[in-house]
């Protein structure tokens, strides 16, 4: 009885200790070995992520830039969306001091930065150089469209966008130009027929679609993932601008061609007007921006735009369009303190609105309100004599940047469908 009872004893042990021997296992596979390994990770002399093709591509081309004086900053809508976020993490990062790559690392085909080619003073020989980093470079040129009304300068060809590729990742080096209304503008990506198209997805691309323009962005220094970069100090205004960043240009050639056919009115009395209105436009553009209040060129001054890109002597005003979502209640307000007392209010907010307000020298300012319904867009005219409203039909638009008196400002994108809305066809030639 005892012999079995030692037996039964052993048996019981040898089972214990089995088991125990099996929880240790576990434990150490599933929970040691995790905690162990997260803080291997974490150590110094561990990085995560910093052998992938993005972040090798973006640190060979800060090298390049940093090396030879090249201008750039970060203004990938993805990576600044990223930065935006976990703003106090980058702000409170060192060199070095980073474990994990956290936004370089994100997958994408590219990597976009904007060159500021005004203060690039050694253009010569980085292309080479870039080359022998391993980098496989395309430049972009195209006419610089600022000539296009001068005979002897319209065939120049300008830089404006170059792609350098290393292995499976591309940089998109979008060349901004700066314009004479203080703001930053970057040219169409038109690719030529002796290009590969296979090179890179160039539809992936961000910008390029497009001319654009930018405010002038103030920019910081900044650690990410143990790079140093510049960024724009506000990232998502930057990205917010993207979308709606579409420009075009005055039509120069056009305009060259009007005069020929029309001569410009020089007067004294002509100079003197448009003078006046430009400084009046710049007013009405102050005070707008300062309320957020989005606007374009309409009616008379829109149609000084696109025929002959300067405002019409003889048109005595200028006109202003606004979306009447865009109101705000303190609008007049804001025009009696920048100087410009109110001279006619004609109907009310929820139909026809529209103000006119008075500047120096008799010249006025119109602000129209524009009303959107399901196939088309409209505003409301009131004749100041008689009271006799009127209600004026155009096909639905798109706002885009344009330059116009050394500014840039809004025009509905579909111009001449806009005009012809407004004038009849024959307006927009005579």
């Amino acid at each position: 009885m005892s012999r079995i009872n030692k037996n039964v004893v052993l048996a019981l042990l040898t089972l214990t200790s089995s088991a125990f021997l099996l929880f240790q296992l576990y434990y150490y596979k599933h929970y040691l070995s995790t905690k162990n390994g997260a803080g291997l990770s974490k150590s110094k002399g561990s990085r995560i992520g910093f052998d992938s093709t993005q972040w090798r591509a973006v640190k060979k081309f800060i090298m390049l830039t940093s090396n030879q004086n090249v201008p750039v900053f970060l203004i990938d809508p993805l990576i600044l969306e990223l930065i935006n976020k976990n703003f106090e993490q980058v702000k409170n990062t060192s060199q070095g001091s980073i474990s994990q790559c956290t936004f370089f690392c994100v997958p994408r085909d590219f990597t976009a930065f904007a060159l500021q080619y005004h203060l690039w003073k050694n253009e010569e020989g980085w292309f080479r150089i870039a080359e022998n980093m391993g980098f496989q470079c395309l430049k972009i040129e195209s006419k610089d469209p600022r000539l296009d009304g001068i005979d002897s300068l319209s065939g120049t060809e300008i830089p404006l966008h170059y792609i350098c590729k290393l292995a499976t990742h591309a940089i998109h080096l979008v060349v901004f130009h700066e314009r004479s209304g203080n703001y930053l503008w970057h040219g169409h990506l038109r690719l030529k027929e002796h290009i590969d198209r296979k090179f890179v997805p160039f539809r992936k691309l961000q910008f390029g679609r497009y001319p654009g323009a930018f405010d002038r962005p103030e920019l910081q220094q900044v650690t990410v993932d143990g790079l140093e970069v510049l960024i724009p100090k506000d990232p998502m205004h930057f990205v917010e601008e993207v979308p709606h960043s579409r420009f075009i240009e005055c039509r120069y050639k056009e305009a060259r061609a009007f005069f020929q056919q029309y001569l410009d009115d020089n007067t004294v009395e002509a100079m003197a007007f448009r003078k006046s209105a430009k400084e009046l436009l710049q007013l009405a553009a102050k005070t707008l921006n300062k309320l957020g209040v989005p606007f374009w060129l309409s009616s008379g001054t829109c149609l000084g735009w696109y025929r002959q890109c300067n405002i019409i002597p003889y048109s005595k005003d200028v006109d202003l369009g606004i979306f009447i979502q865009d109101y705000k209640s303190d609008i007049i307000l804001a025009f009696q303190d920048a100087g410009l007392p109110l001279k006619h209010k004609f109907g009310k907010v929820e139909d026809s609105l529209e103000l006119s307000f008075q500047g120096k020298d008799d010249v006025k300012l119109d602000i129209f309100f524009f009303y959107e319904e399901t196939d088309h867009m409209w505003n409301g005219g009131t004749q100041a004599k008689t009271g006799k409203k009127f209600k004026y039909l155009f096909p639905k638009f798109t706002l885009c940047w344009t330059e116009f008196v050394d500014m840039k400002v809004h025009v509905p994108c579909e111009t001449l469908e806009y005009i012809e809305a407004n004038y009849g066809k024959k307006q927009q030639g005579a």
